[in-house]
């Protein structure tokens, strides 16, 4: 499971013994080139960039090479019809070296069609990469169980590290586990966990989600060591509309058993300044405090 927008230190880091493989599925890299440069890291999109381009022109500088015809390139210079290549791709076009015979002209019509075709594919990518919504929202790095309004329950905090807030922002909190069939077939279930408010309006600052730990709940009976026997995870799921650009963002995160503290409260987080402004403090966002297991 993982995170967006959320404390590097809060991203789940399950252990590779734990971590669900693939095995058997047809891989298509060519059918997923899209959306595999989306996914990866600006440097890898800028390094595949630079490296087809410089392919490129590599290529067009042999056929340079080998066909001739250009004016003003030293014979046999690899490096002048590599220039040549950048020249008409990008189409400079300088002066200094022009074609000259019906084959060069032939593949300066080619390259020019090429350079086209792949400036308008690299901007469009760069755009959209650049252009895909975010949800800033932070994690709470633990989740607790302690009582709430007299009910035992499972809470969650959360935040928007924004400036702008979310509208109509829809919170899911899931429970997911290994189970047993009647069978005796074991299973990875999810279990659905009902939120005292799974929406909000406007999320604009801070929200603790609070799961009561009924009868009816899956977490009733639950404790840490049946969560971790179990390798549960609790999942939370945020969808929202960004109120600046109008855009649906969502972010995810998961905490493993481990990471689920019974008996334990959030850090108050509300401060009033010395103006007498209230104000959030985000150096406690994730601190924890024991409360009396009587609770």
């Amino acid at each position: 499971m993982g995170t967006s927008g959320s404390d590097p230190q809060a991203a789940d880091t399950r252990s590779n013994s734990q971590q669900t493989v693939k095995i058997g599925a047809v891989r298509r890299p060519l059918q997923d080139v899209y959306h595999f440069l989306l996914m990866s890291p600006w440097w890898v999109l800028f390094g595949m960039i630079l490296a087809s381009y410089t392919a490129a022109n590599a290529a067009f500088a042999l056929a340079y090479l080998v066909g001739g015809g250009i004016e003003n390139a030293a014979p046999g210079s690899f490096r002048d019809a590599f220039f040549f290549s950048v020249q008409t791709m990008a189409t400079i076009g300088y002066g200094k070296m022009v074609p000259v015979s019906t084959f060069s002209n032939m593949m300066v019509a080619l390259e020019a069609l090429f350079g086209l075709v792949t400036l308008a594919l690299a901007t469009g990518l760069m755009f959209a990469k650049f252009s895909q919504p975010r949800a800033r929202v932070l994690f709470s790095r633990y989740a607790v169980v302690s009582v709430r309004d007299g009910t035992r329950s499972l809470m969650v905090r959360l935040a928007n590290e924004r400036t702008t807030g979310l509208v109509e922002a829809n919170l899911r909190l899931v429970l997911v586990r290994d189970e047993t069939t009647q069978e005796g077939e074991p299973v990875r279930r999810f279990h659905s966990l009902a939120l005292a408010r799974s929406s909000s309006a406007v999320f604009a600052l801070s929200w603790t989600a609070i799961h009561p730990i009924d009868p009816s709940s899956p977490m009733y009976g639950e404790s840490a060591e049946s969560l971790m026997k179990s390798r549960a995870d609790v999942v939370a799921s945020l969808v929202g509309i960004e109120e600046v650009s109008g855009q649906t963002v969502h972010a995810r995160h998961a905490w493993k058993g481990e990471h689920i503290r019974f008996d334990h409260r959030f850090g108050d987080i509300l401060v009033r300044l010395p103006d007498g402004r209230r104000a959030l403090d985000y150096s406690r966002f994730h601190d924890v405090e024991p409360v009396r297991a009587a609770q």
